[in-house]
């Protein structure tokens, strides 16, 4: 099972796991799509809901990885917001416009309920656990994802599931050692509005570095 995480190497990690798939002459171009595994795998692969995976995870494996919240939320208002000419309808919903304020932008997202936010920008917490539980077996960062990739491989091996090989690059607009973040955490009262409103992510997944280590990419 794969905790699937928007802005977290997630069409990259699909694009591996394609590989697994008997009905190769499948387009992999197409796995960046949730509906693709839903519809598109003959069967082989499906959706589940956080309960259902809490429930397979005693008899399956499941894996994820999670990005430092502050990065994350610069590549989304990046990606979605000034990239695009067209800001994706549920992000529309919400308030969100082309080439919108940075600050506007977390503003909106701290005023906005878990059940109305655009998944790149749910906490990911809310994805991958469920009552204090984290669901996955491994958790790896997108700061070291070479490092924890390998790790996981060496784990699926041990466990004598099928390995995914080498991660593929898809979609990567910024790499995970980029310097912008600071610039747009040069204030205060922003960071404090991301620590409140992603505090489960910064406590259950980056509980060993300050606010000041993720903004300034000391990981």
């Amino acid at each position: 099972m794969y905790g699937r995480v928007p802005k977290v190497a997630n069409s990259s990690i699909k694009a591996a796991l394609s590989g697994l798939l008997k009905s190769k002459h499948i387009e992999v171009t197409r796995t960046t799509s949730d509906n693709f595994w839903k519809e598109n795998t003959r069967k082989e692969t499906c959706m589940l809901s956080k309960y259902d995976a809490r429930m397979f995870r005693g008899t399956h494996f499941c894996f994820s990885f999670v990005r430092n919240p502050f990065d994350r939320l610069v590549s989304a208002y990046n990606n979605k917001l000034l990239e695009l000419e067209e800001v994706p309808g549920r992000m529309q919903s919400m308030g969100l416009e082309h080439s919108m304020h940075f600050r506007d932008f977390l503003e909106i997202i701290v005023s906005t309920s878990n059940d109305k936010i655009d998944l790149h920008l749910l906490p990911q917490s809310e994805i991958l656990c469920l009552e204090k539980q984290i669901i996955p077996n491994f958790i790896g960062r997108f700061e070291t994802m070479e490092e924890d990739w390998n790790a996981l491989q060496q784990l699926l091996k041990r466990e004598r599931l099928p390995i995914l090989g080498k991660l593929p690059k898809k979609n990567v607009r910024r790499e995970s050692n980029n310097r912008d973040v600071p610039t747009y955490f040069n204030d205060p009262e922003l960071i404090r509005m991301v620590e409140n409103r992603y505090g489960d992510d910064l406590e259950w997944f980056y509980g060993n570095k300050t606010s000041d280590q993720l903004i300034q990419g000391n990981i």
